[in-house]
């Protein structure tokens, strides 16, 4: 149970780099990030106010006034991350004023008050504030808490603009929180229920993304799925997705995870003959086992899953379809796993995300009878790690000698030097070329191929006003 908001007034500063003052100036912030993209597109929103309120992010925890960990809870082992995140801060700068903030924060406060130096725990609610914290933030004697009711967060906006950039591709958040109840998950504890951001406040992100130049945007979500039905009037997400097609902004628009009985006939329908729209679905499997998708709360069963995959083919035969599976959830006997590897090894699906079960206090499943031991998790990780390299290989052969159309990231491969990019379905490629390809769309022909990715030779540089559109 989360601890009470501490409302005592911060005690008087002690010497060192936490106190200087802000009108000198600003301070000097380290920001460290553990967790998913919404995660990162949150504490890029920090770095972007701190930026106009006078504040200067460095890169080095040694060289910080004020250091912020944004933290995750999804699994122990990111919990085990930020607390020697946290630890670490406060060995490489123990006169840096340090706010942990974020999942952790506000699922297990206690846990990160335990650890000598931290200074704030900010939850969720605070998180729209934290650049407020750090103009005014000190060393304190003992922690200041304020992780809040997630009740009262209802509302969601995006920062300023421009929206969180990538390496190539921008991230743009447009729904947070989630309503459903799934037995292993935390998130709905840390986020709060589902909330969309305004639709033209989202149109205004989007303008300034293709003003910016970028000729890609990712619309990101915990829920995805629940997109604007918290708004009024409601705006459904086939609605945003249809727009963003019939009046395209930017070349590329592609989709974080989304639920599978939420990814409809009609949406995928509207990808099908999409120009704009990217043809990579993200669908949260789970497991293959009825027994076991009941025991998890979850809304469908194997054959549900299995009739979208098989829809997405059909309309979309190159589309990338990428699954999130557990393994060793509680009670996960070997024939309901073995019913999870056949289930896989006959989707036509082209990657997996594998991710061991981790128990997560204050879910049901923490109290669920049957755990599967570590021994047993880790052997049933490395299987559907394989399965998953053979599908991955599987989907790229195909598109040995095609073209496909990439969006060249703005760093080089680092074990090859070449230049790399994704293409519209998900296909990582390496070409050679020069530094000033970067961040541009070009069409290579595939030479060759392997589990990660393909190689192949350009054959054309695109315009950036350029609105042909390879198949891939």
């Amino acid at each position: 149970m989360a601890r009470e908001p501490n409302t005592q007034e911060p005690v008087p500063e002690r010497p060192g780099k936490g106190t200087c003052d802000p009108a000198s100036g600003g301070r000097r912030v380290a920001l460290f990030t553990l967790g998913c993209k919404i995660n990162q597109y949150d504490t890029h929103s920090i770095a972007e106010e701190l930026a106009v309120q006078g504040h200067t992010v460095v890169p080095r925890m040694t060289d910080a006034d004020v250091i912020l960990v944004n933290t995750c809870t999804v699994t122990g082992r990111t919990d085990y991350k930020g607390r020697q995140l946290v630890r670490g801060a406060v060995q490489q700068n123990p006169e840096a004023v340090l706010i942990v903030a974020g999942c952790y924060a506000q699922v297990q406060p206690e846990a990160v008050m335990a650890i000598p130096g931290v200074d704030y725990v900010l939850g969720t609610a605070e998180k729209l504030n934290i650049a407020s914290w750090i103009s005014t933030c000190s060393k304190q004697e003992k922690p200041v808490v304020r992780t809040g009711q997630l009740s009262a967060v209802s509302t969601l906006d995006a920062g300023r603009l421009p929206a969180h950039s990538g390496n190539t591709r921008a991230f743009l958040k447009i729904q947070d929180g989630c309503n459903h109840q799934c037995s292993y998950c935390i998130v709905p504890r840390a986020r709060g229920k589902s909330r969309s951001l305004p639709e033209a406040r989202l149109w205004e992100k989007v303008s300034a993304l293709a003003a910016s130049g970028f000729q890609e945007v990712v619309l990101c979500g915990i829920h995805l799925g629940r997109y604007g039905l918290d708004l009024h009037p409601r705006v459904p997400l086939i609605e945003i997705l249809t727009r963003l097609e019939r009046e395209p902004l930017l070349p590329r628009v592609r989709i974080s995870s989304i639920e599978p009985n939420e990814l409809t006939r009609d949406l995928i329908e509207l990808f099908s003959g999409a120009r704009h729209l990217c043809p990579h679905f993200h669908l949260p499997l789970q497991s293959g086992d009825a027994g076991i998708l009941e025991a998890m709360n979850r809304p469908y069963g194997p054959a549900d899953f299995a009739g979208t995959v098989a829809e997405i083919r059909k309309r979309m035969p190159d589309a990338a379809v990428g699954v999130d599976v557990i393994a060793g959830f509680p009670g996960e006997t070997d024939h309901a796993f073995r019913n999870t590897v056949s289930l896989l090894e006959v989707l036509p699906v082209s990657y997996l995300h594998v991710f061991p079960y981790s128990r997560r206090p204050n879910t049901p499943a923490a109290f669920f009878p049957d755990p599967v031991s570590p021994e047993v998790i880790r052997e049933r990780a490395q299987v559907l790690r394989q399965i998953s390299r053979t599908k991955r290989l599987r989907f790229h052969e195909p598109f040995l000698g095609q073209r496909l159309e990439i969006l060249v990231e703005s760093r080089r491969d680092p074990e090859t030097g070449m230049l790399k990019g994704v293409s519209r379905n998900y296909v990582t490629v390496l070409c050679s070329g020069p530094d000033m390809w970067m961040r541009g769309l070009i069409d290579v022909r595939v030479c060759s191929v392997n589990e990660k990715r393909a190689e192949g030779v350009v054959e054309e540089m695109k315009g950036r006003d350029d609105d042909r559109h390879a198949a891939g």
